[in-house]
């Protein structure tokens, strides 16, 4: 502040004689001619930045843009109100230099969280990490920090507006005891999204469901006290934080295999074939270049139906794609049809045999 006042003597001049109306007038010229150029001088950074993938460079670059401008802005005013400052009232002056140390505390605050903002959108964007970082780990830590510069520039801005900061701190400490009893359920929500960004039972994008509740469809957004899951009818489920706490959960997305289970029956009459059926249904699974030959891979008789003689096929695909895996387990089960045909047999269907005593037919009463 003093070598702001320094500055603005050597600008107003002892016994100028132009007037306090001319000093304005130049510095608030030059304060918008800086800023011009300023806006020129960001442009071409930006040019030059796009040369690059530079995660930290182009971060500052578009934090800094709109700050650097206004601080500008913040110190021409500073300098005018410096030089009329004998025109206002006393109380209007005792204002001024709290109302500008405050502006200055914000605008530095605003620029961090741009800062930290432009450095979440590129760790997510691909090209500018040399590893994929977690999507949820990344928004996690951009909203604590985010959160830590809201609450350090507060506390910096009520300290230099005279209040006492270790007073706040303390009133805080007894209210947070009351807001805890009255705010319970939202505490509740804000730990279960801390356990989520902890222990990442799932990420954004991935597919989860859960067989407690109904809940099923892909995470969209991770918040503080809610996650907005969008199904698969493309609706929006809100599902508070806490409810994560307390259920099951599956996340489909992270499986290593898509499996194979289907039961398939043929007549009675087919049973000589079952034999040669079954070991062609195996080598064909073996053969088959989608089938994951690593994993449990079984072709057995199972058992003997109403109307069928059954046998089940149990197996893994190498692909976890939803769309693939039908892909796969359609031409399996064509494969199947095939074998079972070129054998000579047929699939069962449900029938019913029904025998007449000493040949004859029943008779048949129809009234009316």
């Amino acid at each position: 502040m003093e070598q702001l006042d320094q500055m603005t003597g050597l600008l107003i001049g002892k016994g100028a004689s132009h007037g306090w109306v001319l000093q304005v007038f130049v510095i608030v010229f030059l304060t918008l001619l800086l800023n011009f150029f300023l806006r020129k001088f960001f442009v071409k950074l930006e040019l030059q930045a796009k040369k690059t993938k530079n995660l930290w460079d182009d971060s500052l670059l578009e934090a800094g843009r709109k700050p650097v401008r206004y601080f500008v802005l913040l110190v021409g005013a500073r300098l005018v109100f410096k030089i009329t400052e004998g025109l206002m009232a006393t109380q209007l002056q005792e204002l001024i230099d709290p109302l500008f140390a405050v502006l200055l505390i914000a605008n530095i605050a605003w620029a961090v969280i741009r800062f930290i903002s432009e450095a979440e959108k590129n760790l997510k964007t691909p090209g500018y990490a040399s590893e994929p970082l977690d999507e949820t780990t990344v928004s996690a830590i951009a909203k604590l920090l985010r959160l830590s510069v809201i609450i350090t520039g507060g506390l910096v801005i009520l300290q230099t507006m005279g209040y006492s900061v270790s007073g706040v701190l303390a009133f805080g400490g007894v209210g947070g005891i009351a807001v805890g009893f009255a705010a319970k359920d939202l505490l509740a929500n804000f730990f279960g999204g801390m356990m989520i960004y902890m222990d990442r039972p799932f990420s954004v994008g991935d597919w989860v469901r859960s067989p407690d509740r109904k809940i099923e469809g892909t995470v969209e957004h991770i918040g503080w006290r809610l996650t907005r899951i969008r199904t698969f009818d493309k609706r929006p489920l809100y599902v508070p934080n806490s409810m994560f706490t307390s259920i099951a959960l599956e996340n489909p997305s992270r499986m290593s295999h898509r499996r194979i289970y289907e039961t398939v029956g043929v007549r009675y009459d087919d049973v000589a074939q079952l034999s040669n059926i079954i070991e062609s249904v195996k080598q064909m699974l073996i053969d088959h270049e989608e089938i994951d030959h690593t994993q449990t891979l079984i072709v057995n008789f199972n058992s003997y139906g109403p109307s069928s003689l059954d046998f089940f096929v149990y197996t893994f695909t190498n692909t976890t794609n939803w769309v693939r895996y039908h892909e796969v387990k359609q031409d399996v089960l064509f494969l199947i049809a095939a074998i079972v045909e070129k054998h000579g047999a047929e699939f069962a269907f449900p029938t019913q045999t029904l025998h007449i005593a000493n040949g004859e037919l029943p008779s048949v009463v129809v009234e009316g």
